[in-house]
This record gives C-alpha cells, sequence and structure tokens, in this order.
C-alpha cells in the first residue's frame, strides 16, 4: 500500500495484479461498492474532490485504468471490455464482492458500459459522465468530414501522436483542460500533476493506446447490445455543451435511463463536485 499527494484521508493506493497486468488502486470509505473509472488524459486523481463525500455512504474504488498514472503500461489490452475484466479482477482481490454501482467519466464510461453490457450481473446502477460511446455515435461525431471532432482519429494513429506530443505535454493539457472546462477548476499543481502522468514517449502511448482499440469497441457494443438491453437504471450525465445526446442514444438499448446536463463543461466531478455528488447519490438511492 501506498499514498498520494493528492489522496483523501481514509484512502490507501494498492498495486493490485489482474488480468496479466498490475493496476493502481485507489480503496476508501464503506458501504456498497462503487467504482470509478477516469478519462484521458487523466489518473484517479479525477476523483479527489467527490471520494470523501461519495465514500460516507460507499466503499470507493478508484484505479488508474491500464496503461495510465501508476498502472503498468501494457502493451495491449486495451478493448474496453478486455479493461472490464481488469476491474472484475481488482473488485476480486480486494474481496468485494457484486452487483456494485459503476460510474465512468470519457474513457471510463467507454469501460463502464462495456462491462454492464458484457457482464449486466456485475452492475446494479451505471453512471456515464459526458463520453461519446463506441458504436452508439462516436463514429459520426469522430467525422472530420462532417464537422467532427479531429482529435480521435489522430490519438487512434500508431506512433504519430507520442512522437509529436513528445516534450509538450503540459502545453497541450494546459490548453486542453482549461478549454473544456469553467475557469479556476484546475490549478498549476493539478495540471503538471497530470502533465506528468503522461510525460514521455512510453506513457503517451499507454494514453493513446486507450483510442486504438474504439472502432473494434464499437463493434463489440453493438453486438452485445443485440443480445440484450441494460437491465440496470442507467444516468447518462451530460455538460452544457454535450447536452441529454448519450442518453437519447442509450433509450433503445436500456430499459432505464435518466438523462441530465451538469452546469459544467468535460470535467463534470471537478468543475462542480457538489453537483456531482448531490446527482449521484439521489441516483443511486
Amino acid at each position: 500500500m501506498s499514498t498520494a499527494d493528492w489522496l483523501p484521508d481514509g484512502f490507501t493506493v494498492q498495486r493490485i495484479d489482474t488480468n496479466h497486468t498490475r493496476l493502481s488502486v485507489a480503496v476508501g470509505g464503506s458501504g456498497p461498492v462503487l467504482v470509478l473509472l477516469h478519462g484521458w488524459p487523466q489518473t484517479s486523481r479525477a476523483w479527489a474532490r467527490v471520494m470523501p463525500e461519495l465514500a460516507r455512504n460507499h466503499t470507493v474504488v478508484a484505479p488508474d485504468l491500464r496503461g495510465t498514472g501508476d498502472s503498468d503500461r501494457a502493451e495491449d489490452g486495451y478493448a474496453k471490455t478486455r479493461q472490464a475484466d481488469d476491474i472484475r479482477g481488482v473488485l476480486t482481490a480486494l474481496g468485494l464482492t457484486g452487483p456494485v454501482a459503476v460510474a465512468g467519466h470519457d474513457i471510463g464510461s467507454m469501460v463502464a458500459f462495456a462491462w454492464a453490457a458484457a457482464h449486466p450481473e456485475d452492475v446494479s446502477h451505471l453512471i456515464l459522465v459526458d463520453s461519446l460511446l463506441p458504436g452508439l455515435g462516436l463514429e459520426e461525431a469522430t467525422n472530420v468530414a462532417e464537422g467532427g471532432m479531429w482529435h480521435f482519429a489522430f490519438f487512434m494513429s500508431p506512433h504519430f501522436p507520442e512522437m509529436l506530443f513528445d516534450g509538450h505535454e503540459l502545453e497541450f493539457f494546459t490548453a486542453t483542460f482549461t478549454a473544456m472546462s469553467n475557469p479556476g477548476t484546475f490549478s498549476a499543481h493539478d495540471l503538471a500533476a497530470y502533465a506528468q502522468a503522461y510525460t514521455g514517449r512510453e506513457r503517451l502511448r499507454g494514453g493513446f493506446e486507450h483510442y486504438r482499440t474504439l472502432l473494434a469497441d464499437g463493434r463489440e457494443n453493438l453486438a452485445l447490445l443485440a443480445e440484450r438491453k441494460l437491465p440496470m437504471p442507467v444516468l447518462a450525465i451530460g455538460s452544457t455543451p454535450s447536452g441529454t445526446t448519450n442518453a437519447q442514444a442509450l433509450a433503445p438499448h436500456a430499459d432505464t435511463v435518466q438523462g441530465v446536463v451538469a452546469p459544467t463543461g468535460h470535467f463534470v466531478a471537478e468543475e462542480d463536485p457538489g453537483w456531482f455528488t448531490k446527482t449521484v447519490a439521489a441516483f443511486l438511492a
């Protein structure tokens, strides 16, 4: 076990062998299990502002995803269903049984969604925070010929992103975080910490590998959803720019979907932790 400078009181970090890799996992609190899965370019640190409140009534489990933060830089295994198996192994190692609630942001929501689709018996509640979902709109939203987002295809390319970002991590992350969040959300220390977590070609590669499986992830998601709908209640949290897009995309594929719009930019849990914890607590109750 170890601690990190951002870790809230009452939490510890463990290194856990799972699914042929090793993840760094923050754990704290007591009660029903709530798994928090971060996005790119972040680590489990993304949940620091909401972990103490959520831990009042839940055992909170917040891993660094495969290839990121203090987890190992696996060579492969970045398919979202494969990463769901990473988290299933973490829970087994911790002696925690399900079904569990899971919340994911950005890339983390793609892992959470794939987990719920592949193993619905594992998941009691599914919370998806401001993310496009492979197979349910991501492909169309990334079509640059129609004005879609350029970065997805760029990050999917092998070798080039890490070559070009190497040495420019802080510059790029500062521009990205500040453009997609309310002013003052991230301090210089926050930005430096995230940049450090992705500094160097091997750390960058670990992050970009999450994007390099997205088209295959979409095909796998659609195949899973063709077998059955998501049976657990789903909360789709959008940001001010994205609105209820995810909730609308999910509606045909889940028994119960609730869509809400946060009064924030992309980084909901960090921009307005009070709103996030209140919304999540109400949904889980």
